[in-house]
């Protein structure tokens, strides 16, 4: 009874609505554009990605698990996306534009509806934790982003355009054995690997006829994606078996698996498609037994579970003072 009452009392501070899977809600960022935020392997730091000045677009910061010592991990320079530890907890992957120029790219023209830059200039890259560059990872034209890692078999799953499309590709942290593991015509990203590094789940906008497959060309064209459409995808580590798990024909995305390989956790705006209001759901491997785990109102995204099981990690606008600001929290994983 006293545990509950903590909980529900955590939640009345912060104005969110009480879920079974949450509780006990720590706030770690506080203005500004905060996301992606991912767990160190040993659980006590946190990396992500912010807009905050001076930085006029993303930049990857790294924390502590409980938000004190945020600072800059990347070059400054450019923009920046999708920042992952290494194996190390002490080494870092992430995508940035720096080396083609020092400036952010150019925003994507919203009169083309609401679409993602996928900007060529991206480059996936290795540094320490400190923020000292130590390798280029990937260097074909366009773009390779969205890295994430599994401490476990060492393998590297990202995205490409290495091919002529947006494809996953593998690689090891060395940026050897690069693997095209996807050939599906149209969006493949934000895929992560299972903990034991058997399957991977990632966010996919194929094209489902002539109107749409010209359409995501002549924005491909652009260096441009239009993420509105998307859905789930799980398959083994290597590409194989691919499945679609969701088909709500809004956009769901940024799922990760829990701890026991048996569910995946990710957000999706299926209440109100075309929305910004995107909530968290659970979902079984093969897209049975879906639940709603979060009704906050607004967008609510990136979860991540700590290496331990017990914390997750998400991004939401509640309780924001700004339209768009986005803060980091963290809260107690209820089974």
């Amino acid at each position: 009874m006293k545990k509950t009452v903590l909980i529900l009392a955590a939640s009345a501070v912060l104005g969110m609505a009480q879920t079974q899977h949450l509780g006990d809600y720590k706030q770690l960022t506080h203005g500004g554009q905060n996301a992606e935020a991912y767990w160190s392997p040993d659980g006590k730091r946190l990396i992500f990605q912010t807009t905050r000045p001076p930085y006029e677009c993303d930049q990857i910061f790294i924390m502590n698990a409980d938000g004190t010592d945020q600072h800059l991990a990347s070059t400054g320079k450019g923009r920046t996306t999708c920042g992952y530890f290494l194996a190390d907890s002490k080494h870092i992957v992430y995508g940035s534009t720096h080396l083609a120029g020092d400036a952010c790219p150019t925003p994507p023209d919203r009169s083309k509806g609401y679409v993602w830059g996928v900007f060529p200039g991206y480059d996936i890259f290795e540094a320490t934790d400190a923020g000292k560059i130590e390798k280029r990872l990937t260097d074909t034209p366009g773009y390779d982003a969205e890295a994430t890692v599994n401490w476990k078999t060492n393998n590297i799953v990202y995205t490409s355009l290495a091919s002529g499309d947006l494809d996953l590709w593998t690689m090891k942290p060395d940026g050897s054995a690069k693997k095209q593991i996807t050939k599906t015509p149209g969006y493949d990203g934000g895929a992560v690997f299972s903990r034991d590094g058997k399957k991977l789940v990632w966010r996919s906008g194929y094209p489902k006829n002539d109107a749409e497959v010209k359409r995501y060309q002549d924005l491909l064209a652009e260096n441009l994606t239009a993420p509105m459409k998307m859905e789930l995808m799980v398959a083994n580590a290597d590409g194989t078996g691919a499945k679609q798990i969701t088909n709500f024909g809004c956009a769901s995305f940024a799922p990760t698996f829990t701890p026991d390989g048996r569910k995946i956790l990710f957000a999706s705006n299926k209440a109100e498609c075309d929305s910004r209001k995107f909530e968290l759901y659970l979902v079984n491997v093969d897209g049975t037994g879906l639940e709603q785990v979060t009704n906050f109102g607004g967008f609510t995204s990136f979860p991540e579970f700590s290496p331990d099981g017990k914390t997750l990690v998400f991004c939401t606008d509640k309780d924001a003072k700004e339209r768009y600001e986005f803060n980091i929290f963290t809260a107690k994983w209820q089974k």
